[in-house]
Order: C-alpha cells, then structure tokens, then sequence
C-alpha cells in the first residue's frame, strides 16, 4: 500500500522539485504536530495566516457553528447572508471612514485581481503602478504587479501597460499622472525581506494620488490584522489608502480574501456593465465567519498591543555575527545572512530541530520569522536559542571549509 507521501508525489501538482514532506496531522496554537508525534513551532504562521494561533478555539467554533447552518447558498453579492453582512460591518467599525465597503474573494491574489478592475472601471484609465520587488499574487494580473522578472519570464506575455517604480524612492512618484488609474503598493514589503518606507514616502504618495486623481491600492495581505503591531500597516504612516487589500491573516485559517473602498467607488462595478467582477465562493459563509471570529479574537484579546514588545524581544535576541542585519515591523522579521545558501543550511538544521521558518521569494539570503501573534515571551526566547544554536553550527562549518 502506498504511503500518504509517495500519493502526494503521485497525485498532487508540485510547486518544486524538493518539497519539504513534512507529514502533520494536527494544529494547535503555536505548533505543528506530525506523524511521530513530533512537535514544531511555527515560526512562519503558514505564511502570515495563523496570526491568532492554529485552530483557535472561538475560530473553530465559529466554522462548526456555520457549517451546521449553511454552507455555499449563492454567488457572492445576490444573497443576504449575514456572515457576510457582520463580517463587513465589523471591519467598517476598525477602518476610517472611507473604507466602509467590502467586496469579500477567496484569496490575496483575487483581491488584487478585483482590485485592478475596479481602478480600471472607476477611473476609465488603463495603466497600473506598481514597486520594484514587490509581490501581489500569483494570477496573471497580480503577477503582472510583480516586480521580479525571474519569477515572471515564462509566463509572458502578461498585461500591458504596467510601470514599475522604486519603493521609497520619492522622485520616482512623478511618474504618476493623470493617466494612471491606480498604484499597488505594500505598505510593509514582504517578499522583497520586510522593506519599510519612510513616512515621508507615504505622505508624499498619498498627496501626488490625490492630486493625479490615481487611487491609491495599499496591499496589507501580508501585514494586515494585527502583525505590525496596529490593527493596519498602513496606521503607522498616518495616511489612507483609497483600496485596501487583505487576505491571509484575516480568516483564522480559512480562505478569505477582500479588496475594501467606498461605497461610492465601490459602485463602479454593479453598472455598465453589471456583475462587473463575480466569484462563486468568494465570501464564503464559513470563512466570513471564521474571519469575524478572528477579528473579534484579535480585538479582545489585546493582541495586538502585544506585538511591538515581542518583536523587540526577537530583535534583542538574534544577535551573531553571521547576520547581517534584522529588518522588522512587529512580528514581520526578516533576519539577513551573507548568502542564500547558508540561509537554507539553517532553515533545514531549524526544521530538523522542531523550528519551522522559510526564506522570502525577492530575498532569498534572509529567514521569515512571523509567528503567530499568540506566541508568548518563553517561546520567543526558546525559538532563538534554537536559532542561534543553528546558526553557529551552520556558519562554523561553512568557515572551516
């Protein structure tokens, strides 16, 4: 009889030719537990989605208690189902003013993907800023925002009239004109190995939107709900985006994606045509009500208020000579070593040791640390002395070859 792992070599698409293979059989706040028995800790939180810890007891009952009344009813925007209409109304009562409604996907990418369609269809402009090193999805069109071309070479020919500019570089915004329909931004970048722009920047690119009548796309898939240490990345720099994108960490666990504006811009895509952008299980009644869970779970719990005193614990402790430089953002860490490889001799030593962390696409010689925004003082100081037990096995041996 066939292993559960030789079938998934079998049977399911491969994303590389050396997948990890780790086996799990359960989730529980900050851990992973496999076949064996044995535990790991989540370093990475699936990529920035488990940000109230793995199967959290209010999340989890929110899915069992949906799931009993109903599942999938309708496309997303026909029927009244009030996970969906709690869910939107909750996330109007934590962002200003302007970002009152909600369109709710299925993921990160189909939020950029509805995204752009609505710049488009508000502003009746075709071209689309994006940064260099950025990262917005995998799709066509979000690929298209991405600002690396190793990753999107063999997929060309991708949509046109796409420009690219320099995060934090404020001469480059004098590229944004009157015929611009939108600019994406990461209001905290992650692929590119956590890169945060002065507030400066921001000001100045909210003020030159403004001016060309460009909305302003802030992509907080990644930083949203809570990982920066406030509720929204784009808090810290004390402007307001016209679209907000959020996925990952706004489901507990579920897939949920939403791109979020005004009502006003909002309505572009109900007219001219109608059903302007459509998803059959975008708004998910499950996953809007694990997401209302979690926003409640964050919000309650002080969660978040938490956050700029764990990274500073992190940031205190990973301390060696063999890294270059700690780059964060709350619970967004990038730790920088001399070379890719070096940096994936210590991911796999970690693994091997029941530290589970990851490399960034656009930043290959740095390690991933986001946790679960749960993960306590203990934990944070036994995951860097296992760390940094790894990092000195590691670049000891590299320097005696």
């Amino acid at each position: 009889m066939l292993t559960q792992r030789q079938l998934f070599l079998q049977h399911n698409a491969q994303t590389t030719l050396g997948p990890l293979l780790l086996e799990f059989v359960k989730a529980s706040g900050m851990y992973l537990y496999d076949t064996e028995g044995k535990r790991y800790m989540d370093l990475i939180a699936g990529i920035g989605v488990s940000n109230v810890g793995h199967c959290n007891p209010a999340v989890v009952e929110a899915v069992k208690k949906q799931a009993e009344s109903y599942m999938h009813i309708m496309v997303y925007g026909e029927f009244i189902q009030s996970p969906q209409v709690n869910f939107a109304k909750a996330l109007a009562d934590v962002l200003p003013p302007n970002l009152n409604c909600t369109y709710f996907v299925n993921s990160g990418s189909e939020a950029t993907e509805g995204a752009m369609k609505l710049a488009k269809r508000y502003t009746h402009r075709t071209e689309i800023i994006a940064c260099n090193h950025s990262y917005h999805g995998s799709t066509q069109g979000s690929l298209s925002l991405m600002g690396n071309e190793e990753f999107k070479q063999a997929y060309r020919p991708l949509l046109p009239d796409i420009k690219f500019i320099n995060y934090n570089a404020t001469d480059d915004l004098k590229k944004i004109t009157n015929k611009t329909a939108a600019v994406f931004v990461e209001t905290i970048q992650g692929e590119a190995g956590i890169r945060i722009a002065d507030k400066a920047y921001f000001k100045a690119l909210r003020a030159k939107c403004t001016e060309t009548g460009t909305l302003l796309v802030l992509d907080e898939i990644q930083c949203g709900f809570g990982r920066t240490g406030k509720l929204f990345g784009f808090e810290h720099f004390d402007i307001v985006p016209d679209v907000l994108l959020l996925a990952k960490g706004i489901g507990g666990g579920m897939p949920i994606g939403a791109f979020i504006s005004s009502t006003d811009i909002m309505a572009s895509l109900a007219t001219n045509p109608i059903l302007g952008h459509i998803t059959t299980f975008g708004g998910h009644p499950v996953s809007c009500a694990a997401g209302l869970a979690t926003l409640q779970t964050i919000l309650s719990g002080n969660i978040v208020q938490g956050v700029a005193q764990k990274a500073e614990q992190f940031k205190s402790l990973l301390k060696h000579p063999a890294i270059k430089e700690v780059r964060l953002k709350g619970l967004m860490i990038a730790v920088e070593f001399e070379s890719f490889e070096i940096n994936k001799k210590i991911i796999d030593a970690c693994i091997a040791d029941g530290i589970i962390s990851d490399w960034f696409l656009h930043c290959s010689n740095s390690m991933r640390i986001a946790p679960p925004l749960i993960i306590n003082e203990e934990e944070i100081e036994y995951a860097c002395r296992i760390l940094l037990k790894n990092i000195e096995a590691v670049t000891s041996v590299t320097a005696q070859h």
